[in-house]
């Protein structure tokens, strides 16, 4: 006897709405009094479908055709496989649930006794859409216009094809989806799915080609054509709505005829057939001949062609010629990965396709994503190019019979392939209910919580404690995707640990000759070295091998995308070597991986990077956060600096202090410049800070030295900055161009002064210079009275009269970006006044003494560009470069800054900013030399930070190219040349700014 309970409709989640109501009536399940008697299990059956009351509505319309009805529901009650099709069909698919309505005879095909208990075979599908369109199933096959040829054509072929291929597909989705409904049901493997679903393809293009031969003329000569199915369909796992592409081989106006009718048919009839992966793409022909193919893919042919062609398969009309094709294409395919350009250009796609998605779609993409379906499919063929080359095993089209063989021949750990494989087919198969839903061709997640939980029950999920179907399914969504992404790194790099390292672990070893293969595919020149490094890294049963091997693979995935793999990684086994005894530093990076990561990319960037982090590991703390990095003022550092100095026994502990805090500062600013977090203005206000206090300190380090050797001092010593020092605008590069200027204190021997200060000055430059572990500050005095050949430090009154006697134009020029740095800030001042007469003249700079300024600039021009350089490349001396703008900066301040003291400034870009608020020249000129002397700085900086040398010129070619223009900031994925053609347009423009203010034809100069 039923309990009263059991009734209910309720307890099967659907409602009593009128609708579910009049659903329940119609169909028989339900009355008045609740349920009918023997309809429980479909009701529970309606409570497991995707959307209950969508299969309730498919149901009462299916109960509207009376005359089949009966037999409907009686399958319903007793046979639980039907049962499971039909309902699951029905809550997942509004577009297979109309097919049911408008052909509800095809609602026999779910009869276990016509699908069976496995989906159908590919002979028993073509029969059926063959049938369609008056085909004999047993006659052969249509070759092209040879062969079986359909009796139905026109509009009356489309429309048959669509029922039956509908049907068919009914029949595969109803399979695939009912143990979500009916738990007791046998599963459905993925690839049996996408299997059936490419057999089903292949047969809509085989009838499709005999529907097309029919409608030629009987005249028509005969004609070969052989279609070859690529990407998803070629290997096999096609999915319920997807392009089919194609590649098509025949001969003759007749063959491409033929190509275009079965195009336009399969589109009206299932799906759209792309041939755009043919060669040449959409400008290039639709049909080529064998023989055409075979020289396109030998001559012209790119790497992401010949990747492609990795699931190349003969799928319909001459599946001989079709065959010929693959077998001509395939050396092309194995041996891609010797290619030159084959590292290129894998990672320009694999850029590229992440580059496609719209960041707010981003989170939804199951297909392009970070950890999406292309992740996987990407790294399994480039595992199968790059070592299918020697392994025939591994020549497999379809991903997941890829990456079996991958396992089975040890190039993927056992474990971490069963992982990645139970990713992808949770990828898959929620990407197909989604399609399933309406039959549209899409990837992305829903956007509605109704529709994602529609989605997560189809998919077998249910609601589970506080949290429903969706929220279930997206937990798992995101436990895969995260396991994609980790696992591509495990992929490439850790078997490459094994081969290199006695790993305990179930991984398999690469020989070495595969290691070393895998290592130049993915960008290191250098294999054998790089494995060596590998080795030294990670042998062992240390503590610190064991957190290697987990830390590189994802560090050898950031130095294989760097400019330069191979000299990252030696960095990176330097800098561990150096580190190896800092407890803390390993840690970091494991519990760190935006740290991890950053130091990857620094190291595979930057030789000056590589250079001073071993003594400055510190500075890796700081790459944690953004915030960390920037938060130090230059104020801040140089106070710390000065107060560290200050601690120092001896001069040269104190300045060595000064020396080693310098290079923290240098590596922060560095590591800061090549993230793209700190300006141009900012960079060399920061590295002349940091300068600037090193000279103080030093100053204090050689005084306190020459006063214990001499004893108390009787005089006093400034030191003033010039050149990039004295304006604030050093780069990484720089000396510090300096003079001294000293005077006796009272009572003193004016002799005796000089003696000491230059003691002073002599053992300043010995102490920053000297040989040590820390960069070299190197002091430069050659701007002073005489250069070398005068004395190193003068008077005061001295520096007066040998500029109202001796000095030349290019002295007062010089002073204009004089300023004390270091020593006695009153006669620091008083140096200042003194020189303010003199290069500021009251009535401006003669015509003569402007004459010779443009005569020295045009020598400069000449003599002092290294031989061979590049005038329109040479960040200092080229055209529009900084000394281009430099020059005509002060030229307008020697002529003007006389009568307008807001020129009176040491800063390029101070100076020009004030000439063009007094309009001496206009803004837009005014902009045009702000930007280039901006941009060649900038350059000038990368330059030094990249190659770890002082460089001016900007490099031709190679991989030094790239390195600048990546730090530049240009897309890892665009042509360098971009960056090169930018940086001359923009000096280009400002030569010509300097070449009309410089030479004096504009009116304003």
């Amino acid at each position: 006897m039923t309990r009263p309970e059991s009734r209910s409709t309720l307890r099967y989640g659907l409602g009593n709405d009128a609708g579910v109501l009049a659903d329940l009536s119609s169909t028989g399940l339900a009355d008045d009094r609740g349920v009918t008697d023997g309809c429980q299990d479909v009701l529970r059956a309606l409570s497991r479908a995707g959307r209950p009351e969508l299969a309730l509505s498919g149901l009462a319309n299916l109960a509207r055709h009376t005359e089949i009805w009966p037999r409907i529901f009686a399958e319903l009650k007793t046979n639980s496989r039907f049962r499971g099709r039909l309902i699951a069909v029905l809550g997942a698919s509004t577009a297979l649930g109309d097919h049911l309505s408008t052909r509800p005879g095809d609602w026999e095909l779910l009869l276990p006794e016509s699908g069976g208990t496995e989906l159908l075979s590919a002979d028993e599908v073509y029969r059926v859409l063959a049938a369609a369109v008056g085909i004999d199933a047993d006659a052969e096959r249509c070759t092209g216009t040879a062969g079986a040829r359909a009796t139905v054509t026109g509009p009356a072929a489309v429309i048959a094809l669509r029922q039956a291929y509908r049907s068919q597909l009914l029949i595969i989705a109803a399979h695939d989806l009912a143990q979500a409904v009916e738990s007791s049901l046998p599963a459905v493997a993925l690839p049996a799915v996408t299997h059936a679903l490419s057999d089903l393809a292949d047969a809509m293009l085989q009838v499709a080609l005999s529907v097309a031969a029919a409608t030629l003329p009987a005249s028509t000569a005969p004609a070969r054509l052989g279609v070859v199915a690529m990407g998803k369909c070629g290997a096999r796992e096609l999915n319920y709505i997807s392009d089919v592409d194609v590649i098509f081989v025949g001969d003759g106006d007749a063959a491409t005829a033929l190509a275009v009718q079965l195009m336009r048919i399969c589109g009206q009839a299932a799906w759209e057939v792309d041939a755009g992966l043919r060669p040449e793409g959409s400008s290039g022909p639709l049909v080529r001949s064998l023989s055409s193919h075979t020289s396109y893919y030998h001559r012209w042919a790119e790497t992401w062609e010949f990747q492609a062609l990795l699931k190349a398969r003969p799928a319909a009309g001459d599946l001989a010629l079709g065959q010929q094709f693959v077998e001509v294409t395939a050396p092309g395919v194995w041996n891609a990965a010797k290619r030159d350009s084959f590292v290129d250009d894998v990672q320009a796609m694999r850029r590229r396709v992440e580059s496609n998605i719209p960041e707010a779609l981003r989170e939804r993409e199951l297909k392009l994503g970070p950890g999406g379906l292309r992740d996987v499919e990407f790294s399994v063929q480039l595992l199968q190019l790059v070592h299918g080359r020697t392994d025939p095993d591994l020549r497999i089209p379809g991903t997941l019979m890829g990456l079996r063989a991958l396992i089975r021949d040890g190039y993927v750990g056992r474990s971490d392939g069963a992982e990645l494989a139970a990713a992808y087919t949770f990828l898959r198969r929620a990407e197909h209910r989604i399609q399933l839903q309406r039959l549209r061709r899409t990837h992305l997640l829903p956007d509605s919580h109704a529709d994602l939980d529609w989605l997560a029950r189809t998919s077998g999920y249910t609601a589970f404690g506080t949290s429903d179907a969706a929220e279930m399914f997206n937990v798992e969504r995101v436990r895969h995707g995260t396991a994609v992404r980790r696992l591509h790194e495990k992929l490439f790099y850790r078997p490459l640990l094994h081969a290199v390292a006695a790993v305990p672990g179930d991984e398999l070893q690469l020989t070495p000759e595969a290691a070393a293969a895998r290592l130049a595919a993915l960008g290191f020149r250098a294999p054998e070295a790089a494995l060596r490094h590998l080795a030294a890294l990670t042998g062992g049963v240390s503590r610190r091998a064991a957190i290697q091997r987990h830390l590189l693979p994802v560090l050898l995935d950031t130095f294989s995308s760097a400019p330069d793999p191979d000299g990252g990684l030696l960095s990176y086994r330097h800098v561990s070597e150096a580190l190896a005894d800092t407890p803390w530093y390993l840690r970091l990076l494991r519990d760190e991986a935006l740290v991890a990561q950053r130091l990857a990319s620094l190291l595979g960037s930057s030789k000056l990077v590589a250079d001073l982090l071993p003594r400055a590991p510190e500075v890796l703390q700081l790459l944690v956060r953004d915030d960390y990095l920037l938060a130090p003022e230059p104020d801040q550092v140089a106070e710390a600096l000065l107060a560290r100095a200050g601690r120092g026994s001896t001069a040269e502990d104190q300045t060595d202090i000064a020396r080693n805090r310098r290079r923290h500062e240098l590596l922060r600013l560095a590591c800061g410049d090549l993230l793209g977090l700190i300006s141009v203005p900012n960079i060399v206000i920061g590295l002349t800070s940091v300068a600037e206090a090193t000279l103080q300190a030093a100053y204090a380090a050689a005084m306190q030295q020459i006063v214990a050797d001499r004893g108390p001092a009787d005089f006093a010593l400034a030191v003033i900055g010039m050149g990039r020092l004295g304006g604030a605008e050093l780069s990484y590069s720089s000396d510090a161009d300096v003079m001294y200027v000293a005077a006796p204190l009272p009572g003193a021997d004016p002799g005796a002064v000089l003696a000491g200060a230059s003691a002073v000055a002599d053992l300043m430059g010995r102490l920053l210079g000297r040989p040590s572990t820390d960069p070299p500050l190197m002091i430069d005095a050659g701007l002073r009275p005489e250069g070398k050949n005068g004395p190193l430090v003068r008077s005061l009154d001295a520096y007066r009269a040998y500029w109202a006697k001796f000095a030349a134009p290019w002295e007062r020029q010089a002073l204009l970006r004089a300023r004390p740095v270091a020593g006695d800030p009153e006669l620091g001042a008083a140096f200042m006044t003194a020189a303010d007469t003199f290069r500021y003249p009251a009535d401006g700079l003669s015509d003569a003494d402007v004459i010779e300024i443009r005569r020295i600039k045009a020598r400069v021009d000449v003599e002092r560009l290294p031989r061979g350089a590049d005038p329109s490349t040479h960040t200092k001396l080229g055209h529009g470069g900084l000394t281009d703008v430099e020059w005509t900066v002060q030229l307008l301040q020697l002529r003007h800054a006389g009568a307008h003291p807001e020129l009176r400034t040491p800063r390029t870009l101070d100076a020009l900013r004030a000439a063009k608020a007094l309009e001496l020249l206009t803004d837009e000129d005014a902009q045009t030399l702000e930007d280039s002397w901006l941009k060649a700085t900038h350059v000038r900086n990368v330059l030094m930070m990249v190659l770890g040398k002082a460089e001016d010129q900007i490099p031709r070619q190679g991989r030094q190219l790239v390195a600048v223009a990546r730090a530049m900031g240009l897309p890892a994925d665009a042509d360098p040349g971009i960056f090169v053609d930018e940086y001359r347009r923009t000096t280009r423009r400002a030569r010509r700014v300097v070449d009309r203010l410089f030479s004096g034809t504009d009116d304003r100069g």
